[in-house]
């Protein structure tokens, strides 16, 4: 700004004298001063250089908005991006060749489970390798209890991304029903109403529900209207973990439209699939369901994770009604005889459905009681327990697992052509329903560490679902709209400096099934709040991440 001012001083006095009388009758000595002065006019762009903390030369910027890629610059000041263009005129006390590089804001990840592993690895490393520098956690239901709190306690923590939470309906009602199988009295429905309220005021940036899981899947669609009334004057978004996923899909999501519809407020359906192999090649008919849904004035958009396996808990593949009321309850139901036949006569329908004879295509992902079934399926774990090689036997190895405390799993029940369908559309952001991995526990899904990578690297440069430039706007633009973050998720002057560079050619998921525990390739340099976070490859181990707490 200096420099500019002085560049016009200099011109204006120098144009002044060159058209006043006195002019012709100067000397040489004057003409020898209008000389060095030019120079210096010519010179002060260097003299008075500006200066950035960090600057990012000759990139092949994305901005996140889906416009094509520009030979740009881009200058870092304190936390935010100070400058963008050919920026000769500044320098920096570090400066980053990213020619022939990607330059893009740092992606969004909006569907993620953080709670319980910020302190186990605040560096987040599955994520920052992955070109994430902020997620939103509390999906499915389940979230903190008080968003204060926990924004507080993220802040105090200092971690290696943003993070931003959606109050969980699960907690909700948990703090004011516990696990009951019934519907909210009036008082209740109040007291409800009260913490969802209070969750928006204090940051949150909606309210999510998991509609197959306890105790959410016992409130009926009247209840979750209500509650995201209160989200809707709160300017919040209702994400979704819907009511079902598989033979009953069509319904499900046409539940959370009309929630939606009743409320008056953004929609958000998490990992959006038709699951269960009979119902392969019905995403054309749920994805109708959301086209009609937007022509009427609906604003409902997805999220999906680029694997044909999800994962959750073992207790979906029994009876909602038996995992009411605690463990005590669920334990003294499954010593019940009667109730255990029924339990596995349940169990054993929902693979006839799929077409299949065995429960191999659940795969175990974390068994605290014995974790040498990591990584095996139902079928393997009955055949190692000694057990017949039949469905039954499998049914009753499930119920076993149960009383010991459940288990985190893997399901591989999605086709590749729904996964691709799902993908191309447009208002569809990548998710990866995980949460932060630590290297080498458990066998989680490999979308832990390589979501964004594998659309980049498989669905993006060798499938060519879509553009590269589509596919950033899609982690970043497009999320940090649809939630309401402010400055972030656009390489935009005055936007805080959360940035990714990374190598279109290299980009690669690494993390498999068989060996998930493999940071993403081809991410060079991760910016957080204009704190550099991934130097040339490598996490440095700096932590500037910041909760994210809405204002509407």
């Amino acid at each position: 700004m200096i420099s500019l001012k002085l560049q016009f001083y200099y011109k204006r006095s120098f144009i002044f004298k060159i058209y006043s009388k006195d002019f012709v009758n100067l000397g040489n000595l004057y003409f020898m001063k209008y000389r060095l002065l030019f120079l210096a006019i010519l010179i002060s762009p260097f003299l008075f250089a500006q200066e950035a903390d960090y600057i990012i030369r000759n990139g092949k910027l994305i901005d996140g908005t889906g416009n094509q890629w520009q030979i740009k610059d881009v200058a870092i000041v304190n936390n935010k991006i100070a400058a963008i263009g050919t920026l000769t005129n500044w320098k920096a006390k570090k400066e980053i060749d990213a020619k022939g590089l990607i330059v893009a804001p740092g992606f969004i990840d909006v569907h993620a489970h953080i709670e319980g592993g910020e302190t186990r690895n605040p560096l987040a490393t599955n994520f920052i390798y992955d070109g994430v520098t902020s997620v939103i956690t509390g999906n499915c239901g389940g979230s903190a209890d008080h968003m204060k709190t926990y924004f507080d306690f993220i802040d105090s923590l200092g971690m290696s991304i943003n993070v931003a939470a959606l109050m969980g309906h699960n907690n909700i009602r948990k703090q004011v029903m516990g696990t009951a199988n019934r519907h909210a009295t009036a008082e209740e429905m109040k007291k409800m109403e009260a913490i969802a309220d209070k969750a928006m005021k204090e940051g949150a940036v909606g309210m999510s529900t998991g509609l197959i899981y306890i105790p959410g899947t016992f409130a009926p669609t009247e209840e979750v209207v209500a509650l995201a009334k209160v989200v809707a004057l709160n300017g919040g978004v209702y994400a979704s973990h819907i009511r079902n996923e598989e033979d009953k899909v069509a319904e499900a999501v046409k539940e959370a439209i009309e929630i939606g519809r009743q409320a008056k407020l953004p929609v958000e359906i998490s990992h959006f699939k038709v699951n269960g192999q009979n119902n392969w090649g019905r995403s054309d008919e749920t994805l109708n369901l959301v086209k009609n849904a937007r022509k009427e004035g609906i604003e409902v958009t997805i999220d999906q994770y680029p694997y044909t396996a999800s994962s959750t808990n073992l207790g979906i593949l029994l009876p909602d009604w038996v995992l009411a009321d605690g463990q005590d309850s669920i334990l003294a139901r499954l010593k019940n005889p009667t109730i255990r036949k029924k339990v596995k006569a349940h169990s054993i329908d929902l693979i006839k459905r799929r077409g299949l004879t065995h429960f191999d295509y659940a795969f175990v992902a974390n068994f605290k009681a014995d974790t040498n079934y990591n990584g095996k399926n139902i079928r393997q774990i009955n055949l190692i327990r000694g057990k017949k090689d039949n469905a039954l036997e499998e049914a009753e190895t499930i119920v076993q697992m149960m009383e010991l405390g459940g288990a985190q799993m893997v399901y591989h029940g999605m086709g590749d052509k729904d996964v691709k369908n799902i993908m191309a559309y447009p208002f569809n952001m990548a998710a990866s329903d995980a949460g932060i991995a630590v290297m080498g526990l458990s066998r989680p899904h490999p979308r832990a560490y390589g979501t964004n990578a594998r659309v980049l690297g498989k669905y993006v440069r060798e499938e060519k679902v879509m553009s590269l430039e589509e596919a950033i706007r899609r982690m970043t633009s497009l999320p940090a709209n649809k939630f309401n973050f402010k400055e972030r998720g656009i390489i935009k002057e005055g936007f805080f400096a959360d940035v990714v560079v990374f190598d279109e050619n290299e980009v690669t998921d690494m993390a498999t099934f068989e060996n998930p525990h493999q940071f993403s390739k081809g991410f060079k340099f991760v910016f957080v709040n204009g704190a550099m976070t991934v130097d040339n490859g490598q996490h440095n181990g700096t932590r500037k991440g910041v909760a994210i707490r809405i204002k509407n």
